[in-house]
């Protein structure tokens, strides 16, 4: 499966910004598709999960409530709606996918999508 990421870009703190991956290339759906972000000079971390079979959402403690996914398994698109961005926000952000469930590691993912920068200006 191929993964294209889009949106992200500058935003004040406190601002809002929304990215979306698409998942293409196969007949059958992940069964999960996630997001990750990765700042300069850290590891990569989970952000949200969204799991198909089970239709739930996880989230980090450091997004959960300023942070939304919502999934489209029709178009196999996962969006992620983020609100009230604080500058540590700051990372390029990545959406992985997978045909099995592979938890919060970013390192058990098989599929990856291109890299897609968010920036919150303080």
């Amino acid at each position: 499966v191929q993964l294209q990421a889009s949106g992200g870009g500058l935003v004040q703190a406190g601002g809002s910004l929304s990215l979306s991956c698409a998942a293409f290339g196969r007949t059958s759906s992940p069964v999960a598709i996630g997001w990750f972000r990765q700042a300069p000079g850290k590891e990569r971390e989970f952000v949200a999960v969204s799991s198909l079979n089970a239709g739930s959402i996880y989230y980090s403690a450091s997004v959960q409530g300023r942070f939304t996914a919502s999934r489209d398994n029709a178009k196999n698109t996962v969006n992620l709606q983020m609100s009230s961005l604080k500058p540590e926000d700051t990372a390029v952000y990545y959406c992985a996918a997978d045909y099995k469930y592979s938890g919060t590691y970013y390192s058990l993912w098989t599929y990856w999508g291109q890299g897609t920068q968010v920036t919150v200006s303080s």
